[in-house]
């Protein structure tokens, strides 16, 4: 079972610093790791619809966090910028035409787990909408960030997590950038340490164990996010990239792999269309364009979401935040050159 123990690295000094790209000490920016250019299989064949089709891409070299961002460097970015995130702003009225108006106050998502077995077709049995649900407030108005500052940073809408980045002069990756770092060499593993999800009993991510969403079987110490760090890294030396939180990426989500340019680079007009097209058809009324988010969460168990797999991908409305989805940066230049 997952078990919550310190950091097995030194995360807590420097990590989400901001970047300065003309500086000597940006060569080997604290917290980030170089990825290599490479070539490598993205998505799979044998899982869920969205991931296919199996398809080679190459990548540029790249540097990424080593960990997602915490609460720690999330709260020096509100410190310094005086930054209101997007959950603890009421939404507009036009923006949600015939929403509630008990439903336009600042409020993000949270899951509830449910006392018994639930009809797991129902997303509704184990999310809730709650007011005063934030960064700083991750299970609602009277929970806290104490003993939680390590802890991965949720409640972060889209906008959110591009204002940090533009403040630590990074970026978001993209979702071939993520699932490549998030393989970590192991080209075509089912899982970012191997092919066997648990090898030896041992869990290498905080995932849910037991039957979701009511169930969590003896000695699973992590009903929530776990600090980053704790469970064994990837191949590339990177942490958390499977399980504990789902993570943004920059690109708009379709409902497979269209082997096309990423949305984050490519013309102005192309990524206008992929962010029309990502727009959820079953709510016509709500244009909410959506990105891809990577990586699965503490939520993902084998009975319910198997998505603790670097191929895996899900649709995230930009302007939906919640406690189990966070992210991590990218600088796309080799060390001591140039961007």
């Amino acid at each position: 079972m997952s078990t919550a123990t310190k950091p097995t690295f030194s995360v807590h000094e420097k990590v989400g610093s901001r970047v300065k790209l003309n500086t000597p000490e940006a060569k080997s920016p604290p917290g980030m790791l170089w990825v290599e250019s490479g070539r490598f299989t993205m998505g799979s064949n044998r899982h869920y619809p969205e991931e296919r089709p199996e398809h080679e891409v190459a990548v540029d070299g790249f540097l990424i966090d080593i960990h997602p961002v915490t609460n720690e460097a999330f709260g020096r970015f509100v410190h310094e910028t005086g930054y209101v995130t997007l959950a603890e702003r009421a939404p507009l009225e036009e923006a949600y035409p015939g929403a509630k108006p008990e439903n336009l106050v600042p409020a993000s998502i949270v899951f509830r787990a449910p006392e018994t077995r639930v009809d797991l077709g129902n997303h509704f049995n184990w999310w809730a909408y709650v007011p005063g649900a934030n960064w700083r407030h991750p299970q609602g108005p009277r929970s806290s960030l104490k003993g939680k500052l390590w802890h991965p940073v949720v409640h972060v809408a889209y906008e959110d997590a591009l204002a940090y980045a533009k403040w630590a002069g990074k970026e978001l990756p993209t979702e071939a950038e993520w699932e490549f770092a998030a393989r970590g060499g192991l080209d075509g593993a089912e899982y970012a340490w191997g092919d066997e999800f648990m090898p030896g009993g041992r869990a290498f991510a905080n995932t849910w164990h037991g039957e979701f969403p009511y169930f969590r079987q003896s000695g699973d110490a992590q009903a929530t996010t776990s600090p980053v760090g704790i469970f064994p890294p990837n191949g590339y030396g990177l942490y958390d990239m499977i399980g504990n939180v789902w993570e943004w990426t920059c690109d708009w989500y379709a409902p497979g792999h269209n082997h096309g340019e990423s949305c984050c680079a490519g013309a102005l007009n192309t990524r206008i269309e992929e962010s029309e097209a990502s727009i959820d058809p079953s709510t016509p009324d709500i244009r909410i364009p959506r990105k891809v988010m990577k990586g699965g969460s503490w939520l993902c168990a084998p009975n319910y979401c198997r998505r603790y797999r670097p191929a895996a991908r899900m649709a995230q409305a930009v302007d939906t935040s919640t406690c189990h989805l966070g992210f991590r940066c990218v600088v796309r230049r080799h060390p001591g050159g140039s961007r």
